[in-house]
């Protein structure tokens, strides 16, 4: 991460993000407070619903020409222009305020949406720009921990600004408007600092479309359903999108009813209480965007999304059993942390799968799709709020709808779950450095041959590597009744004793299709932490397939709870233990099983040096 931020132009570029956001924001709120002061019970649900559904229909609206701008030009140069847009939006809005002109003010909510919708795909397509596929996971976590900085501040500053020029004696939104004026100034400020840095972003023009725009096209939706088909092209991008769309519509529901549900069922009256505890959700996104750019540090690790989608889920089902102030925090933070580990996998997924020549279409396809599913939650929202259903119930049906996101991306990415859980299991109580990887070739074949310390060591030898390496198991482990179903599911190969040669032709068809192969010649976990003697089992493994033997040595393990020898530890509880992975030089096909040995134990003797 510290190198990524080293690159020219991040800083810069994260700082547009944050000012942007953080003025979008600031108006947002100062309308909402507006809406939640002077309005009650349903009419107040079906305001906010409208305003947040002015935000999103830009994002609809400009699916085409938005995607059209990020491919057609440079990105850096789209954030310049859409700021110097912004500007003037900021001074009407401004301009509203001082007049009492609330339904104006309401309207411009709009325009500045506007703004966003033009400049969002630029703004996500210019992070595989500037930071590359190597920081592609890290640069879309910074975006969303500074995005959600922004949006946590925004809703902090504004409304602790908003309930210091606010009074009791202020009765209409006219005169809300009026008092709250000066605000305005500083969202105009904010969008002459955001066009300023834009105007120094560097160029990082990658590949840039030719065509041009043809009004007519778009007027008859040509379009759109030539988008739409670039964006269903693939149906990994396809899936990722309509998670989002999922994610963002339960998220947006929620946000529109807690202000009712607050007031109603809480009695809380004062809008730092409420749009606070709301803000926690931005605390917990920027923690778990950390965590989610850090559990992807070798890979985008899509296994995330289903962790965060079902605790999120669990959450939402939680809310309306509680009746704490301090537990609502909570619960909100925690809802933002899973939140994260939706938003960083899957939209670093949208971008590294999609093509440069599309990327920006696909992106605004992306937004498009999930505001499409963010109004139609709103409007269910307000039909809902008008036939006098209250929030409660509208919390269970979003829980609902969170149960079947959890379905769905438990069945797309199963195994990477697995995976991801073993990963977060393991970092509680270890902390994993890996030496050689780039040894290990990425695309063709790899015997994997090494040590076994632990019944862990198949967990700790995966987790850098995004391809699955089908390890050799022992049959009675690979048949237990529990398990049987995650390791086929992992593609483990069964080996016994009577049926060894069977094991050995299956690893030799795995290393014919490119796979990665793992075995431990030891054939068992060390009882004293030493080199035993090396099998020469793999030594029947034909030799007629492209790839190379990685040798490797776990150091670290030996003295564990998971190893077969445990040593008492004067080390507290909550210090983790230091687990180093060696992966040795690519060594021939046909090396033997001493002179393998011979090269793991002197990998081993200069690693304790």
């Amino acid at each position: 991460m510290k190198q990524m931020f080293a690159l020219v132009g991040v800083i810069n570029y994260l700082l547009v993000v944050f000012l942007n956001a953080f003025t979008d924001l600031g108006h947002k709120i100062i309308i909402q407070n507006t809406v939640f002061k002077v309005y009650e019970g349903e009419l107040q649900i079906i305001l906010t619903a409208v305003v947040n559904a002015l935000i999103l229909l830009p994002f609809v609206l400009m699916f085409s020409p938005s995607g059209f701008l990020a491919d057609r030009f440079p990105k850096n140069k789209i954030l310049e222009y859409s700021s110097v847009f912004a500007i003037f939006i900021t001074l009407g809005i401004t301009y509203a305020y001082y007049h009492g002109m609330f339904y104006t003010a309401f309207a411009m909510t709009f325009l500045l949406a506007l703004q966003s919708a033009i400049y969002g795909p630029a703004k996500y397509g210019y992070i595989k720009e500037l930071v590359g596929i190597k920081y592609i996971s890290g640069g879309n976590g910074a975006v969303q921990a500074v995005t959600t900085v922004a949006i946590l501040g925004g809703i902090i500053f504004y409304t602790v600004l908003f309930e210091g020029l606010y009074s009791e004696g202020l009765q209409t939104k006219e005169e809300i408007l009026q008092a709250i004026a000066p605000l305005g100034w500083l969202l105009v400020l904010s969008s002459i600092v955001e066009w300023f840095l834009a105007s120094k972003l560097p160029l990082k023009v990658l590949q840039a479309s030719q065509r041009r725009f043809d009004i007519k096209k778009y007027l008859q939706g040509e379009y759109l359903r030539k988008n739409m088909r670039i964006l269903r092209r693939k149906k990994e991008i396809f899936e990722a999108i309509i998670a989002l769309s999922l994610f963002w519509s339960i998220s947006q529901v929620v946000l529109a009813i807690f202000g009712e549900y607050a007031k109603s069922e809480l009695g809380v009256t004062n809008t730092i209480y409420v749009q606070g505890i709301m803000a926690l959700a931005g605390i917990g996104i920027v923690v778990g965007s950390f965590l989610a750019a850090s559990f992807s540090k070798y890979y985008i690790n899509t296994g995330l999304v289903a962790i965060g989608a079902f605790g999120m889920t669990i959450i939402v089902f939680m809310v309306p059993f509680s009746t704490s102030i301090v537990l609502m925090a909570f619960m909100f933070m925690f809802f933002g942390l899973f939140s994260a580990f939706i938003l960083v996998p899957l939209n670093a997924h949208i971008q590294f799968l999609s093509p440069t020549v599309h990327l920006g279409t696909i992106i605004a396809g992306s937004n498009f799709v999930q505001n499409i599913f963010m109004i139609a939650f709103l409007l269910l929202t307000t039909i809902f709020a008008y036939f006098g259903m209250n929030a409660a119930f509208l919390f269970y049906l979003m829980g609902f709808v969170g149960v079947y996101l959890v379905r769905m991306v438990f069945k797309r990415y199963l195994v990477m779950t697995f995976w991801a859980v073993m990963e977060l299991l393991g970092k509680t109580r270890h902390h994993y450095t890996y030496h050689g990887l780039e040894n290990v070739p990425s695309q063709s074949a790899v015997l994997f041959l090494g040590n076994h310390v632990s019944w862990l060591d198949w967990i700790i030898l995966q987790l850098p590597f995004e391809r699955r390496i089908n390890f050799l198991m022992d049959k009675d482990i690979h048949n237990w009744k529990f398990f049987r179903h995650f390791f086929k599911k992992g593609e483990t190969i069964p080996v016994s004793k009577k049926a060894s040669k069977e094991a050995f032709k299956e690893a030799h068809q795995r290393l014919k299709r490119s796979r990665m192969v793992a075995i431990f010649p030891e054939g068992g976990i060390s009882q004293d932490g030493e080199l035993g003697t090396f099998h020469r089992g793999y030594e029947l493994i034909s030799q007629d397939y492209e790839g190379v033997i990685i040798p490797f040595y776990i150091d670290g393990l030996f003295g564990s709870l998971f190893s077969k020898y445990k040593k008492k530890s004067d080390k507290r509880f909550y210090a983790k233990r230091e687990i180093s992975i060696y992966f040795g030089a690519a060594l021939p096909k046909d090396t033997k099983a001493q002179e393998l040995r011979d090269i793991i134990a002197k990998m081993k003797k200069e690693n304790e040096k």
